[in-house]
């Protein structure tokens, strides 16, 4: 029985260790079948998220390249735009080009042609006077046998009558064909250097403004001008020692007036005293800092004016005392006119008519340049501006030609080609309608002294200025001054004004005669 209960117990033992065995198993299944279930639904998430997200990068990578390729259409649109712009102004500028050139071309056409009649005319004169020489001495034999068989005068008495009679005559008629020619010559003289100056003045047409050196800085308020005077004035006595300017401080309201004759020495207080006024900390220590950064910055603006000035005209390679001084030019005016403006349109028109002559240019450029600069120079130096630059070139370096050209613009020296190209350019950018200006009263005493040159001439009846000075018309009397004599007046009017009157340019003297005669039928 006991061996029963034990065999029966293990059966158990076992038939439970089985069942746990089995139930584990399955348990362990179930949970793998679990754990299955959830890494396949987890596995799916994954992949649908996956899917999304590879969706969205590929619409992302899709707009990203078509905006890309939107850019790199549009850049080579533009690219594109760009050079056919750039096609387009190459084209414009060799059609001008072209144009220009058979223009020129033309041109050399006409002038070979006018030659070419001048050649054969002056060949058909020369015939002409030889048939005319041969002539005269037929004539001269048969006068002498003449007068040898009628006054029974000797061979040598009849040769030189003769001969006295065919040079009066002769010279009569040189004369009248040196007249000729003369008018001729000087006719086509004319029409060149009008050509010549039409050329240079078209190649540089710049504007002209009135610019006049600002010598007041305004005040916020009146309260200012008791900081700007200080305390017994010592802030007023330190800005006048520091600036060697001098402020003027009135009634005027809001306004400081600076009085100098030196324009860099104003231009260096006017700034300074903005800032002082800007600052509002005003005292002697404070000025004199301030001028001295003015002046720095004056200096260093002066020494770049002068440098752009001769990169604009072409004078490379100059001194710096020359490039200082030129820069100091634009401080400086001349009939309100900027003098450092003035010098580089002179420089341009200078080439321009060069070119046309065949001349250096870059000479012509760098006289023109610098023919002021004499003007840059301190006062006390004395003579005129033209020589006074000349000498400061001179000492600079520059070539003689150049020194010369300088010199000469004036007619103070003996001149060469380059002094009168300047000269001429000088008078056309003085002589423009608004490149100077002067007071009315001047202006019009100047046309009160032309009325009274030309009305002091008998016989004149009265006379008219006109064009603001440039022309003057002159009536005279029909009945004492007859037409050689009106010429006559006309140069004498002239050659009196350039003796009295002192003038920009030139000025036209019209002489009118006109006689009317008036009856009434009743």
């Amino acid at each position: 029985m006991r061996g029963f209960i034990f065999d029966n117990f293990e059966f158990l033992m076992m038939l439970t260790a089985l069942i746990s065995v089995a139930a584990s198993y399955l348990g362990f299944r179930y949970i793998n079948r679990q754990r299955i279930s959830v890494a396949q639904r987890e596995a799916e998430r994954l992949i649908t998220r996956a899917h999304r997200e590879a969706d969205t990068i590929r619409r992302e990578a899709e707009v990203a390249a078509k905006s890309e390729a939107l850019a790199i259409r549009e850049q080579f649109e533009t690219q594109q735009t760009d050079k056919r712009r750039e096609m387009e102004e190459m084209e414009k500028k060799l059609i001008a080009r072209q144009a220009s050139l058979e223009e020129k071309v033309e041109t050399l056409f006409k002038h070979e042609e006018e030659l070419r009649e001048s050649e054969l005319k002056a060949q058909d004169r020369q015939k002409e006077a030889d048939k005319l020489r041969a002539f005269s001495m037929v004539l001269v034999k048969q006068q002498q046998e003449k007068l040898q068989r009628i006054a029974s005068l000797s061979q040598e008495k009849a040769r030189e009558m003769m001969l006295k009679r065919v040079e009066e005559d002769m010279e009569t008629e040189t004369s009248a064909i040196v007249r000729r020619f003369a008018e001729q010559a000087r006719g086509q003289a004319e029409r060149e250097a009008r050509r010549i100056l039409s050329i240079a003045i078209q190649r540089y047409a710049a504007d002209h403004v009135s610019e006049i050196t600002t010598t007041t800085v305004p005040l916020p308020s009146e309260d200012m001008k008791g900081r700007i005077i200080g305390r017994e004035g010592r802030n007023i006595r330190a800005f006048e020692f520091a600036t060697g300017v001098t402020p003027i401080i009135d009634d005027t309201p809001q306004v400081v007036v600076l009085s100098s004759f030196d324009p860099i020495r104003r231009e260096v207080a006017r700034i300074s005293l903005e800032r002082l006024v800007a600052d509002t900390r005003i005292h002697p220590a404070r000025i004199e800092e301030v001028v001295q950064k003015a002046q720095a910055e004056i200096e260093e603006t002066i020494r770049h004016l002068g440098e752009d000035a001769c990169v604009r005209a072409g004078a490379h390679h100059a001194h710096p005392d020359i490039i200082k001084l030129l820069g100091r030019l634009k401080f400086r005016h001349s009939y309100a006119q900027n003098v450092l403006d003035h010098s580089i349109e002179v420089a341009h028109m200078a080439g321009a008519m060069a070119a046309e002559l065949k001349l250096d240019v870059h000479v012509a450029k760098r006289v023109a340049l610098f023919h002021d600069i004499g003007k840059a120079v301190n006062h006390d130096v004395e003579g005129s501006h033209a020589v006074v630059g000349a000498d400061l070139l001179r000492r600079c370096g520059e070539p003689e030609e150049v020194v010369t050209g300088v010199a000469s613009h004036h007619d103070d020296v003996e001149p060469n080609i380059y002094g009168v190209l300047t000269s001429a350019a000088d008078a056309i950018s003085a002589s423009r309608a608004g490149a100077r200006s002067e007071s009315a009263e001047i202006y019009l005493q100047r046309l009160e002294n032309l009325e009274t040159i030309a009305n002091s001439f008998s016989g004149v009846e009265r006379s008219y200025a006109i064009q603001a000075g440039r022309e003057i018309r002159v009536v005279v009397e029909p009945n004492q001054i007859d037409d050689n004599a009106a010429l006559l007046v006309a140069r004498q009017i002239a050659r009196k004004i350039e003796e009295q009157l002192q003038y920009h340019g030139q000025i036209k003297v019209t002489v009118l005669r006109e006689k009317r005669v008036v009856e009434y039928a009743k």
